[in-house]
């Protein structure tokens, strides 16, 4: 089976685990291609391709941080899905945050899965490498 390169956007504002997640994918070397921004505004701007990001392509798969600065990761996770150029972009929301009451609203506002981020390296290299797998092997995204 012939296995597309897949863009996946990394909206997360921590240094290190935008690090560590590039690491995961580097090392998986599945020639999938990492996008990251930093914010909630940039992620917007990122999906509607607007400005810098006029030329951009359009991401199979979304890895959402929640605790993001300028417009936070539940109102990106709101506007993508209410969007309908964009609400068929597999969103997984990656995050610290393990309250019940975060994990309701994602799953309330259609997120595709709910990741904690693990705190030890290793563990979180194996679960972005997880995610990975799943949608690059197992599951059929659209086209974009």
């Amino acid at each position: 089976m012939l296995v597309h390169p897949i863009e996946v956007l990394l909206v997360e504002d921590d240094p290190g685990d935008v690090l560590m997640t590039k690491e995961a994918f580097e090392e998986h070397k599945l020639g999938n291609r990492l996008h990251v921004v930093s914010d909630g505004v940039e992620a917007l701007r990122f999906l509607r391709r607007e400005g810098e990001f006029a030329d951009v392509p359009r991401p199979h798969l979304i890895l959402l941080d929640l605790n993001l600065p300028r417009k936070d990761g539940r109102e990106v996770l709101e506007e993508v899905k209410n969007d309908a150029d964009l609400a068929h972009i597999p969103v997984v929301v990656l995050t610290t945050s393990e309250a019940e009451e975060d994990v309701l609203r994602s799953y309330r506002l259609h997120a595709n899965a709910y990741v904690p981020k693990p705190v030890d390296f290793d563990q979180f290299i194996k679960v972005v490498r997880q995610i990975d797998d799943f949608f690059v092997t197992v599951v059929r995204l659209p086209k974009g």
